[in-house]
């Protein structure tokens, strides 16, 4: 018979769940023990049903890596029964189940650390950064895996976006990145893999980086499949991938991988984190400063990412629609980033407010795409004479703190995305019917200036608003 204080705690747990939670939470538990209503269950009072790992990765075996189920295994097994020595069952009870689940999932990060420690390393303990970063990186593969595997990304896929593999170790150094000493320090490098952090440490970590609480989720959720479908109290992981529009059937592989779709997402308003759209791509549209200008004036805010010759991607994000002038425009929200070689955003400073500015065919002032920074330095430019841009930012850039973004100061263009991020404005122009050209005299007469006017009619393409994506 349970003991009472073992029954409480498993009750205290159990009512942190809705019913409906918890028929889904005792439905997942009989499939992994093996279980069902049939006779054979009618002494499962006196065998007390259990979970094995062997059972566990059975059920998992497609939907996470196994490197993951047993981490989850482990953190299973970590959990202390009253009246039990610890650690000598290999077998998961009921009870651990449940507060496993009602911990990892409903739970605070006080609640989540022993846990997330013994999924770490099996013995807790102190740990080293170099097991936090392997653990950190495994939830990531964990979550691009699941996910595909579940068909929830939501029109993006594997095949178009850049290979996860380089995303997810630069995701976890940056994630990696905010562990903290005692004293406020923060180790880089090899210095952080060496370090040996201790559970209060670690249990801050937790608190301050929301996305390793958010991946946990997904990875218990989604990998097995249990509370996937229900409403969740939190729109973390409704907003985790945004909808991906206008690159389905195209045959272009975005300069973005899921890692970093993540993580810059995160860092979008809320409001604008629900779909992404492909406005421009250079291998779609062609390597034109007025092809881009057409496909991104007044299109509402937007992501622009690049890529140099020497392999470096970095962009911005654009918190208002561009327009065509002379003067910088936007607002703080704006912000900088690396994707690779690492992954990093860079916020405003309120040093000015030379968020973004986009001029074209003028003599007297730059004529360009840039962010931060000022004229002549700017944190990141895109020459009107397309090809040519630099990241002139030694030490840093004024406006964003962001250090140089591409390879060499001056760079070469390889390739270049524009995606509008939340609902594209009404006054884009209904269904591709208007192009810049007709809603801009001003761009229109500029074009012709530059001897353009003749691309006018190429410019309209239809938006892809309406085309439902997987």
């Amino acid at each position: 018979k349970m003991g009472n204080a073992e029954s409480n705690a498993y009750h205290n747990h159990l009512s942190r769940f809705l019913p409906e939670e918890q028929s889904d939470i005792d439905g997942l538990f009989d499939t992994l023990s093996g279980s069902s209503g049939s006779a054979g269950t009618k002494n499962a009072k006196a065998a007390k049903k259990t979970v094995t790992l062997a059972a566990l990765q059975a059920h998992t075996r497609e939907p996470l890596p196994e490197p993951m189920t047993a981490r989850l295994y482990n953190g299973m097994k970590s959990i202390d029964l009253p009246g039990k020595s610890s650690g000598l069952s290999e077998q998961i009870a009921k009870e651990q189940f449940v507060i496993f689940m009602s911990n990892l999932l409903k739970g605070n990060a006080d609640e989540k650390i022993s846990i997330i420690m013994r999924m770490i390393a099996k013995t807790g303990g102190p740990l080293k950064g170099k097991q936090i970063q392997e653990f950190t990186e495994d939830l990531i593969t964990s979550v691009v895996h699941v996910l595909s595997y579940r068909k929830e990304l939501k029109g993006w896929s594997l095949e178009n976006t850049r290979d996860s593999s380089s995303g997810v170790k630069a995701l976890a150094s940056e994630l990696l990145s905010e562990l903290k000493l005692p004293d406020g320090t923060k180790p880089v490098g090899s210095q952080l893999l060496e370090t040996s952090f201790d559970q209060s440490v670690i249990e801050d970590w937790v608190y301050r980086v929301p996305q390793i609480s958010v991946f946990l989720s997904v990875v218990i959720r989604q990998g097995l499949h249990v509370l996937h479908s229900l409403p969740d109290q939190t729109n973390d992981i409704l907003n985790l991938v945004p909808h991906c529009k206008g690159i389905k059937g195209r045959g272009v592989v975005s300069l973005f991988d899921i890692p970093a779709i993540i993580y810059i997402n995160s860092h979008l308003p809320a409001e604008m984190q629900h779909k992404w759209q492909l406005l421009f791509s250079s291998r779609l549209h062609g390597e034109s400063f007025s092809q881009l200008c057409a496909h991104i004036v007044n299109k509402g805010p937007c992501l622009v990412i690049i890529r140099d010759l020497d392999g470096f991607l970095f962009g911005g994000f654009a918190s208002h629609s561009w327009e065509v002038k002379p003067q910088f425009q936007g607002d703080n929200r704006c912000f900088l980033f690396s994707v690779f070689p690492t992954l990093a955003v860079y916020t405003y400073t309120g040093y000015n407010d030379h968020y973004m500015y986009l001029n074209h065919g003028q003599q007297t002032m730059p004529n360009g795409l840039g962010m931060g920074g000022q004229h002549g330095y700017f944190g990141l430019w895109i020459d009107s004479d397309y090809g040519k841009g630099h990241s002139k930012a030694k030490p840093r850039c004024t406006t964003y703190n962001s250090p140089q973004l591409s390879a060499k100061e001056d760079f070469t263009l390889d390739a270049m995305e524009v995606w509008a991020v939340g609902d594209v404005p009404e006054s884009a122009g209904r269904k591709g019917k208007k192009s810049i050209l007709d809603v801009d005299p001003q761009a229109q007469a500029l074009l012709e200036m530059a001897g353009k006017s003749r691309q006018s009619e190429g410019l309209r393409e239809p938006m892809e608003e309406d085309e439902e994506d997987d």
